[in-house]
């Protein structure tokens, strides 16, 4: 499977190929000798089945073209698919051409990073085995370039929300996980898309946004500099003295992204970068 994307990555984006505007965007993403950036990205729910669809999937492979650049660092927060469930010889082929550009821009020299998140129900081995990516079951502690970060996708930080924490036991226990492998492929994609929307229900509005703010502060408190999470949908960012949360947003409605360069963590739109 890697060699098959190998070879079809090479056919998606050759030299000269690039649009007016992809060659526009291009000096914004463009790293110096030595200095690497680093972007978070959360929320795309590639396979929602709506008329935007299209858009949004050409959005992230010019979003995924502009910042594969050697030395630069992805983090996906995760939900980057309405919902993720792997079989051993089997993936869905509505996702191939952004499974195919992750692959491609991994082997061009970005380190690529995956958080879970809650529509991410069943991440076996295919990400990091196949395209080179790494896999966080939990929450991340990290630090880059001298700062502290936290990352998470955030699902599961609103305590109050014991709806969502009750649903994810049930789509997490293991024993489910090997009883849905019995179903067949076809079933199995439609009846998980049926659970995702749900999940999904769970975080379509700002109901919990401050105790996302808390859970942030909590984290400040334990001395890091920068706390990202995804999950809520909104783009949102909050600076207490040198600390700063910021929320990425989704692709869904915002195109929300942020970007750690030099020092700084900023949240930025695509759609306005792109224009």
């Amino acid at each position: 499977m890697a060699i098959f994307l190998k070879y079809i990555s090479v056919f998606a984006v050759q030299p000269g190929m690039m649009n007016i505007r992809g060659r526009r965007q291009q000096n914004h993403f463009m790293n110096e000798a030595g200095m690497e950036k680093i972007f978070f990205i959360s929320d795309v729910h590639l396979g929602m089945e709506t008329d935007a669809e299209n858009e949004k999937e050409s959005a992230l492979l010019e979003f995924l073209d502009a910042i594969a650049k050697p030395g630069n660092r992805l983090f996906i927060l995760g939900d980057l698919f309405e919902f993720w469930f792997e079989y051993n010889f089997v993936i869905p082929r509505r996702h191939f051409h952004i499974l195919a550009k992750l692959d491609e821009i991994a082997r061009r020299g970005v380190r690529i990073d995956y958080i879970i998140g809650n529509h991410d129900f069943w991440i076996d081995h295919f990400f990091e085995e196949t395209l080179n990516i790494t896999v966080h079951q939990h929450p991340l502690q990290t630090d880059i370039d001298g700062k502290r970060f936290f990352i998470a996708h955030g699902d599961g930080m609103a305590k109050s929300d014991r709806g969502y924490r009750l649903l994810k036991r049930i789509l997490r226990n293991r024993f489910n996980i090997f009883l849905y492998r019995m179903i067949h492929p076809d079933l199995g994609f439609r009846l998980a898309l049926f659970f995702s929307r749900l999940s999904r229900g769970q975080n379509n509005d700002n109901r919990f946004a401050e105790e996302y703010v808390s859970a942030a502060r909590e984290q400040f408190q334990k001395g890091f500099d920068f706390v990202i999470f995804g999950h809520t949908h909104h783009p949102y960012q909050l600076r207490e003295d040198h600390r700063l949360y910021i929320n990425t947003g989704d692709w869904i409605t915002h195109f929300s992204y942020a970007v750690f360069e030099n020092g700084e963590l900023n949240l930025m739109y695509w759609k306005e970068m792109s224009e």
